[in-house]
């Protein structure tokens, strides 16, 4: 007898940020490995399904893609999608699962909703409490991306320890896309000579003490370059201002992202919290320099190939950056440490591990983990 594994495919309607992101390299790797032979699949069939209003389209050779429903957002996820995959398994990629929905498995990829911060509107936290409480009973096993997310998972939802499988992130995806050196005479930059910053304009991610470190550098001879979108629905206090000195270049393509990696002087990433840290990543596996701080599961995915600075620390990040930004050795140094620790970390492996996730919950159908 066939056994389905539906994918929620919510994530292609949506705009790619880091969760999104996972989501697309994660099916595409399990894509390619079923394509390959390369997985014992044989009882089992994968189909992902999606709204009718998806802004990305994968294409697949051994995953099906079916369209369904007349919603979107969160009525097509809570209502629509468990009726269609209610004779299966379920496998949700971007934090969220229907409420009604036994046979799943759920990607978390941290706990920031719980966090005593005012990152996110009350509407939003509320919506994700509830819902993990009522998940909790009911989800057949739980995928986080590092092993700080595990402990927060475990310190702020409840889940058991043996609920919860770690199954780190990839980097092939900014490897494979093109270059696009336009983007440099666009914005005016100079090879070698800024620092880039990429991400949201949530407060967790840090750029206000970018921004007020740049005013103890002094006379500095580079600029600093801010890439990345912001969401005022969801994030209540991003309205601050930044110097002259910052060049905030919004929304850019992933060819853009990866000419500018290639060509700074050093990526800085001073996040408070982060549940992996996708951009230290991808700017390692380009050969980027890379600054950041030794908080939450950061120093778990850069091990000693970075620079650390203290987030709570304006003196420290500015001089971390002079001081990096001066030192062509230390450059490239870290340029050749970031590459070969970006090779341990491969969304194929991503796709195997969670493979046997499916493999596992399936042969325990009956069982609940949390």
């Amino acid at each position: 007898m066939i056994k389905t594994v539906y994918i929620n495919g919510r994530f292609l309607s949506q705009q790619i940020t880091g969760v999104q992101r996972y989501a697309i390299e994660l099916v595409k790797a399990l894509d390619a490995l079923l394509e390959a032979g390369d997985l014992s699949a044989a009882g089992m069939e994968f189909v992902l399904v999606t709204t009718q209003d998806i802004k990305t389209e994968l294409r697949l050779s051994r995953i099906k893609t079916v369209k369904i429903g007349k919603r979107s957002g969160h009525a097509w996820e809570q209502l629509e999608l468990p009726r269609f995959a209610k004779n299966g398994l379920l496998i949700n990629l971007c934090n969220s699962a229907p409420l009604f929905k036994k046979q799943q498995i759920l990607t978390i990829h941290d706990a920031a909703v719980f966090l005593p911060s005012n990152t996110y509107s009350k509407a939003y936290v509320l919506w994700y409490k509830l819902m993990y409480k009522r998940l909790r009973r009911t989800l057949r096993k739980v995928i986080t991306v590092s092993e700080f997310s595990k402990r927060e998972l475990m310190k702020y939802c409840g889940f058991r320890e043996n609920s919860i499988a770690v199954i780190y992130e990839g980097k092939e995806h900014i490897l494979g896309v093109g270059k696009n050196d336009a983007v440099l005479e666009k914005f005016k930059l100079k090879k070698g000579n800024y620092v880039l910053a990429v991400s949201s304009m949530s407060p967790n991610k840090n750029f206000k003490t970018i921004a007020n470190a740049i005013e103890l550098m002094g006379d500095i001879d580079f600029e600093i370059v801010i890439a990345g979108g912001a969401n005022p629905k969801v994030f209540k206090d991003a309205d601050f201002e930044f110097s002259p000195k910052v060049k905030y270049i919004g929304y850019i393509s992933d060819e853009e992202l990866k000419t500018l990696f290639e060509n700074a002087g050093c990526f800085i990433y001073p996040s408070f919290y982060e549940g992996f840290g996708l951009p230290p990543l991808e700017a390692m596996a380009c050969g980027c320099p890379v600054i950041v701080s030794n908080a939450a599961s950061i120093p778990e995915v850069c091990g000693d190939a970075v620079v650390y600075c203290d987030p709570y620390s304006v003196k420290d990040v500015a001089e971390k950056v002079v001081m990096l930004m001066n030192d062509e050795n230390l450059k490239q140094s870290l340029k050749e440490k970031g590459r070969v620790r970006a090779e341990s970390f491969s969304w194929y492996t991503t796709a195997l591990e969670s493979f046997h996730v499916c493999q596992e919950v399936l042969k325990h159908e009956n069982r609940s983990y949390s």
